[in-house]
């Protein structure tokens, strides 16, 4: 059987992330050399790391060499002929097949607006790929970067597939001059994407936590983060400085869902991003860099959250607000 996020807690009732599985690399000379329409990306609106892949193909303009298929944002049972097998998880649907869908406890109907099937493999499910790729892992994830041509999984790590993004198609993208890991930036780039990864797995620290002990200390290691983010961001336009790169993607994708998210269903309600003024308007700078908006659909992040984890939301009520505006003015310019 398979398993979910929700699965993995330590002893004292915390949230232990394990490692993505498939770690294999585009090269020019190896098992997977870079090529157009030869790959495809499986992603989630709502998945946050499925955000950075996401945004990084529209950022690039990669969208017409690597196809894309989206699932649907609620989790459903991935076995349910399988007495026994309770795993819950990501499903393709096609919009022009089926108009809603359900929870598991039949709470709800969901719009399947925006859905786009697999048209690759055929599959109902992610966890089918997992199980054409031979996964032993049992936990099944998106993104995932695709080899067509070899009917396999190439890597399933969001962090490793923006950089393939990033580098290894530019002889076909439409905007193969943004670099977002250029060579010098690269050693204060990696330093940043290891503090700001504890904003990134911290809110889920906090949402996932099974006893008072590990919440209070996940929410206290959130904030202090996230305080250090905001002074880091009040003296530059970027993390690394001037430029956009690949740790803004990193860390926009969790401040994004902030407030629309995680203050309610992850009690991170010390405060909102919007009461961060350094951050809130640095979200909105990002949110409107070319390319990034198109990969943020909030309609599917809230249902997701909202809807796929039982223990968390029997009912599968989505809540209403707050309703950002992440289009509004900024006042990032005044870094340039």
């Amino acid at each position: 059987m398979g398993k979910t996020a929700l699965d993995e807690m330590g002893s004292k009732g915390e949230f232990q992330r394990t490692d993505s599985t498939f770690r294999n690399t585009i090269s020019k000379d190896g098992e997977f050399p870079p090529a157009a329409h030869r790959y495809h990306l499986y992603v989630a609106y709502a998945c946050p790391w499925a955000n950075r892949a996401l945004a990084v193909v529209h950022m690039k303009g990669l969208q017409d060499i690597i196809g894309i298929s989206v699932v649907h944002p609620t989790w459903a049972p991935t076995r349910p002929d399988v007495e026994g097998d309770v795993h819950r998880g990501w499903q393709f649907v096609d919009p022009a097949e089926v108009s809603t869908v359900t929870t598991a406890q039949q709470c709800g109907s969901f719009s399947t607006e925006d859905c786009v099937p697999d048209t690759v493999e055929n599959c109902k499910f992610v966890r089918d790929l997992y199980d054409i790729a031979g996964d032993t892992s049992r936990k099944y994830t998106v993104p995932i970067l695709w080899d067509k041509q070899k009917r396999t999984m190439v890597n399933n790590e969001s962090a490793e597939i923006i950089r393939f993004l990033n580098s290894d198609f530019n002889e076909w993208a439409q905007n193969p001059s943004l670099d977002l890991y250029p060579e010098p930036l690269r050693k204060t780039i990696d330093e940043i994407n290891v503090w700001t990864y504890e904003i990134n797995n911290g809110v889920y620290k906090c949402g996932f936590a099974t006893t008072q002990e590990a919440y209070d200390t996940a929410e206290k290691d959130l904030f202090a983060v996230l305080d250090r983010a905001e002074e880091h961001l009040s003296t530059r336009r970027y993390l690394a400085g001037s430029a956009i790169t690949e740790a803004d993607i990193r860390l926009f994708v969790t401040l994004v869902r902030f407030d629309e998210v995680y203050v309610v269903y992850f009690k991170t309600n010390r405060k909102c991003i919007r009461e961060y003024p350094a951050l809130f308007n640095y979200t909105k700078d990002v949110f409107q860099y070319p390319g990034v908006q198109a990969s943020v659909h909030m309609p599917h992040i809230k249902m997701h959250y909202f809807t796929s984890h039982e223990k968390l939301n029997a009912y599968a009520v989505i809540p209403r607000g707050p309703g950002i505006d992440f289009a509004g003015p900024h006042d990032r310019e005044r870094f340039v």
